[in-house]
């Protein structure tokens, strides 16, 4: 077991409502087996600026209801450099830091892998609401946002079926459909659109036109904001727009944004967070670093982070020159295995939706 006197909590890039959950194990996970906590506020920021506080099992009771991050977050340019990166190591030194357990999404990742090269070994939890992370089913905060979109879309319905109105909702995602998609199937919509499969407006509008044939009075069309028009811009407003003009029907537009991060996180965000944290603090406390926590198949397992980058960056299409290097034959089929499993969730969740979403 490695010996630690003190490990760093840090929670960094768009927050996840679930993040709470894991400061809290992580902290008790630690201090059960005789490692001092600290808090680092603003994530990489507040490393580089020594901005902390220490945590105990008592500073993090009752968190694990609450929704955002009680250590705060933060996107640092500064930490992307070589200066920024020696300034946060500094202050590791200065404060007996031993190690980082890591909170947030893939540029969190990287930052945590910059911080192992330089001597800190480091973890990652992937707290993201948008489930991007390729390498790992599942994304702490996730659930918690489908369930917020599907409260919304809820309420939202009433008024679509008082008026006889059709509304567009766009939920966030970047580029990945998946909170869309499934909390779409959930809430009934009539149409679904994310980026990782073709969008047929004008299908979609023959669909609307059919079912309020048939007597069906309210309509909800869910959108992923990833997904663009022909000239760039997110499709949401345009298609409310060509709704309208192409079926008579009075068309409303919703952005929901940012309020799909709030919220009191759901039971499963809680326990997996959870899981996640100890599993973080196991991992160091045997020597272990330069790891993301990952739900694969079920089970709470590690997978090595430039792994993660880099399967991400194929599932995305986004590898550059030399990412592929130092990995094996036998590594490179895992990743097209992954990507494969993910494209195949991806297009067999939205062939469902075809036939439910009318």
């Amino acid at each position: 077991m490695a010996k630690f006197r003190k490990i760093g909590v840090l929670t960094s890039g768009g927050y996840a409502p679930v993040m709470n959950a894991a400061i809290r194990a992580i902290t008790r996970k630690a201090i059960e087996e005789g490692v001092e906590v600290v808090g680092i506020l603003g994530g990489y920021s507040g490393l580089i600026k020594g901005d902390m506080i220490p945590l105990t099992p008592r500073s993090v009771s009752n968190v694990i209801t609450r929704g955002g991050t009680m250590l705060y977050s933060d996107r640092c340019p500064e930490f992307k450099t070589e200066e920024g990166i020696e300034k946060a190591i500094k202050t590791c030194r200065e404060n007996q830091i031993d190690a980082i357990v890591a909170i947030g999404g893939d540029g969190t990742f990287r930052g945590a892998t910059d911080l192992t090269r330089h001597g800190i070994p480091t973890i990652g939890i992937p707290g993201t609401i948008d489930n991007d992370i390729t390498a790992t089913d599942y994304t702490v905060g996730f659930d918690t946002a489908m369930n917020t979109v599907l409260s919304l879309i809820d309420d939202l319905r009433d008024t679509c079926e008082s008026h006889s109105r059709c509304n567009v909702v766009e939920v966030m995602g970047r580029d990945c459909g998946s909170i869309a998609l499934n909390s779409g199937i959930a809430a009934g919509a009539v149409a679904i659109a994310i980026p990782e499969v073709p969008f047929d407006a004008e299908a979609a509008i023959e669909k609307i036109k059919k079912v309020k044939a048939d007597g069906k009075r309210g309509m909800i069309v869910v959108v992923s904001e990833g997904v663009k028009t022909e000239d760039g811009q997110p499709i949401g407003e345009f298609l409310t727009k060509k709704i309208e003009a192409e079926t008579g029907i009075e068309t409303r537009f919703a952005r929901f944004a940012h309020i799909v991060r709030g919220g009191s996180p759901t039971l499963r965000d809680r326990l997996t967070s959870t899981l996640m944290g100890a599993v973080a603090v196991e991992q160091l406390l045997a020597g272990k670093s330069d790891l993301v926590i990952c739900e694969i198949d079920g089970e709470i397992k590690p997978v090595e982070i430039n792994f993660a980058l880099i399967v991400d960056r194929m599932y995305k299409n986004k590898l550059k020159e030399g990412d592929l290097e130092g990995f094996s034959q036998e590594q490179y089929n895992e990743m097209k295995a992954i990507c494969a499993k993910r494209k195949a969730e991806i297009d067999h969740l939205y062939d469902i939706a075809r036939v439910v979403c009318k």
